[in-house]
């Protein structure tokens, strides 16, 4: 790095919604060039038109934005190295395509898609891989194997063709990891990559290359399974004469299923019981719905604690970051090279932590909305004795509502295996016992309650969870809920005898 300016890029393409690997590469690139100073860059990669997919970009745009993710330079903002999206810049590669014709790197060929499906079935029948590479080249239908008059002629004619990166025979090519080290690979593994589509756009492999380097950028971050592409990649350097210049590479480890059985894919979200994509994608041609960590209530500084530990180690025990923290404190040279398990559980855990870091306003505005839904308005005093009462219950954001709707509407019904297990011929006439000792009271809160339990059943011999889980009951409509102390003394003594009168009423 020495007194270069850092310059990275996060380069998703829009063909579905972002996954949350994808965030994590974002968070990792943002992180290295926010602490070194740098630049970071959003450029939408659609050249594959094929797989493109509508509203993906904007989706893309407004997660990161969810996420915390700002960008420097970007399709929104603009910047000295605009457009920021590949379709836009197709003019710009042509050039470039052409560079490499001439120099003997690339050549055009013109075999069709249904001519190499079928030679690809044929020699599969002798228990053979296809590869369009140096050994098959020559007996195809390109610009190496046909004569000259007659290629040239092809595409005078107009006949469709690809332009396919040359790649020489026998030689090693070695790619610098920050993460990895040094990895070598010998070019009789590798194939003859389409770099230019019939459509007129290049593929990935070119115009990654060409804008990497028109762009600046310094450090190239992503992950591992762009690994097997970053032979062809620093072959297209040397080609352009780019070498010296060319960015520094990183390759993100994966993120791993549960039980680290493979990669956590965008397949996988929903069916193993946990959002895999940022927030809430609906397929345009599906209409399915993609469940997302935003509407599944989790908190976006949860989120990018969560995807900043699934790989990085801070060498410490600590667990809980602020990004400025993230910013201070993270390096490449602590990414490991192994696959990291995503824990449901954890990132729960992670979520918890941060709602209790909310202040009790900040909470009351995270379940207003449900409180809106249901037709509520009760006032900030109520709601934040609720929400204090409530918060350590809370792990995603539903959970403020689903652990505490009860303080704000009665129950309409009443749980009716809690009735028939507590409920005894005595139970009434205990209760409405109860309730008359509780009209005299003058004060009414959590302290002179208890108090009066006490002496209650102290005088007529009744068992506490006698008294106490009818309670409960008539309150809530089940047996969930925080204390009866607590829960009266917030509810109030008009709320709670309301509610015991009318569910003796229904339960009768």
């Amino acid at each position: 790095m020495k007194s270069q300016h850092v310059r990275v890029r996060f380069a998703p393409s829009p063909t579905g919604p972002l996954h949350i690997g994808g965030v994590r590469t974002a968070l990792y690139n943002y992180l290295f060039a926010k602490k070194l100073g740098g630049t970071m860059i959003l450029r939408i990669e659609d050249t594959d038109q094929n797989r493109f997919v509508p509203g993906a970009e904007e989706y893309i745009v407004n997660s990161l934005a969810w996420c915390g993710l700002d960008f420097d330079e970007s399709p929104e903002k603009g910047g000295p190295h605009a457009p920021y999206r590949q379709s836009e810049r197709s003019e710009i590669y042509r050039g470039y395509v052409q560079k490499l014709l001439d120099d003997g790197h690339a050549y055009y060929a013109f075999d069709t898609e249904a001519a190499l499906n079928d030679l690809r079935d044929r020699v599969k029948a002798g228990g053979v891989t296809f590869q369009y590479d140096q050994q098959t080249r020559k007996s195809l239908q390109n610009s190496l194997a046909l004569p000259e008059t007659e290629w040239k002629k092809n595409i005078a004619g107009g006949m469709a063709y690809v332009v396919r990166v040359k790649i020489p025979e026998n030689e090693q090519v070695v790619v610098h990891d920050l993460i990895r080290g040094e990895v070598v690979v010998n070019t009789s593994n590798l194939d003859d990559k389409v770099l230019f589509k019939s459509d007129g756009l290049p593929t990935y492999h070119l115009a990654n290359v060409v804008d990497d380097y028109l762009m600046q950028i310094t450090h190239v971050i992503r992950g591992e399974e762009w690994l097997p592409s970053a032979p062809l990649h620093v072959m297209l350097y040397r080609f352009f004469g780019w070498e010296d210049i060319m960015p520094q590479f990183a390759h993100l480890p994966l993120i791993l299923k549960p039980d680290g059985n493979g990669k956590l894919s965008k397949r996988d979200g929903d069916r193993l019981g946990f959002p895999v994509f940022p927030t809430e994608w609906k397929d345009p041609k599906s209409g399915e719905i993609y469940s997302g960590y935003r509407e599944s209530g989790y908190l976006p500084e949860a989120v990018i604690n969560i995807l900043a530990h699934l790989g990085w180690n801070p060498g410490t025990e600590q667990e809980l970051f602020t990004m400025d923290d993230l910013i201070q404190q993270f390096s490449l040279e602590r990414v490991g090279k192994h696959g990291s398990k995503f824990d449901p559980e954890k990132a729960k855990w992670f979520n918890h932590q941060y709602m209790q870091k909310k202040s009790e306003g900040e909470l009351s505005l995270l379940l207003k909305p449900y409180l809106e839904q249901h037709g509520v308005s009760p006032s900030a005093e109520y709601l934040g004795k609720v929400v204090g009462l409530m918060r350590e219950r809370a792990f995603l954001v539903p959970d403020l509502w689903n652990s505490s709707w009860f303080f704000f509407v009665r129950p309409e019904k009443y749980d009716l295996q809690v009735y028939q297990k507590i409920w005894q011929p005595s139970t009434t006439g205990c209760i409405t016992g109860f309730v008359q000792e509780v009209e005299k009271l003058q004060d009414f809160n959590k302290e002179t309650l208890h108090t009066l339990v006490q002496e209650f059943t102290s005088n007529t011999g009744v068992k506490m969870g006698q008294l106490m889980n009818p309670l409960r009951l008539l309150l809530v409509g089940s047996n969930q809920g925080p204390g009866i102390m607590d829960l009266a003394g917030v509810l109030g003594k008009e709320e709670f005898l309301k509610r015991i009168s009318t569910g003796l009423d229904s339960l009768k």
